[in-house]
C-alpha cells in the first residue's frame, strides 16, 4: 500500500531520482523531456519558492511523485512520475486522487495538466479518471523543435 505525504525541500533528491528514472523511459522521444535536465538544486529551489509536491512511499521507500502549483482557482500538476518497476500498479492514480482531494479541500474548481501527444499512455491514464482534452497546440523548444502538447482538465465538485 502506498503512503503519500507532502514533500519538503530536503526531499528534492528523492523527487529528482524518481523523475529521472521515470522519464528516462521516454528519452527517445524527440526532443527528450526537459525533466531530464532538471537538477536536485532546481527542484529544491522550486520547492522553496512555493512549488508543491507529493511523494508516494512503499515501506518508507519513495516510489512516485507529482509536482504542482496553485493558479488562482485551479491546481496545475506536472512531472507525475512513478519508478518503472512500480508503474501499472495504481500508484499514479493514487497520487492524482490525493491532489484532487487537496484541491477540493482548498476550494479549487479544477485540475489541469499538459501532456506530450507523443506519449499516448499518459493521455489514456488521465482520461481513465475523468480528465478531458481542452486544447492541443505546438510548443517550440529552444532548439527549434516543435512538440505537440495536449492540455487536459478535470472539473471538481464539492
Amino acid at each position: 500500500m502506498i503512503h503519500i505525504k507532502p514533500a519538503i525541500p530536503s526531499d528534492a533528491p528523492a523527487i529528482h531520482y524518481i523523475m529521472i528514472k521515470a522519464f528516462e523511459n521516454d528519452k527517445d522521444k524527440a526532443p527528450p523531456s526537459s525533466a531530464l535536465k532538471e537538477t536536485v538544486e532546481s527542484i529544491s529551489s522550486a520547492l522553496y519558492e512555493g512549488e508543491r509536491a507529493l511523494i508516494g512511499y512503499i515501506d518508507d521507500q519513495p516510489v512516485g511523485m507529482v509536482r504542482f502549483q496553485i493558479q488562482k482557482t485551479s491546481l496545475y500538476f506536472y512531472r507525475l512520475a512513478v519508478l518503472p518497476e512500480y508503474q501499472g500498479k495504481g500508484f499514479a492514480k493514487a497520487l492524482l486522487k490525493t491532489i484532487e482531494a487537496y484541491a477540493k479541500q482548498n476550494d479549487l474548481s479544477r485540475i489541469f495538466c499538459k501532456v506530450r501527444a507523443a506519449i499516448p499512455k499518459n493521455v489514456s491514464l488521465y482520461r481513465s479518471i475523468g480528465y478531458q482534452i481542452y486544447s492541443e497546440n505546438f510548443v517550440q523548444k529552444p532548439n527549434g523543435v516543435k512538440i505537440k502538447v495536449i492540455s487536459m482538465t478535470k472539473h471538481l465538485t464539492s
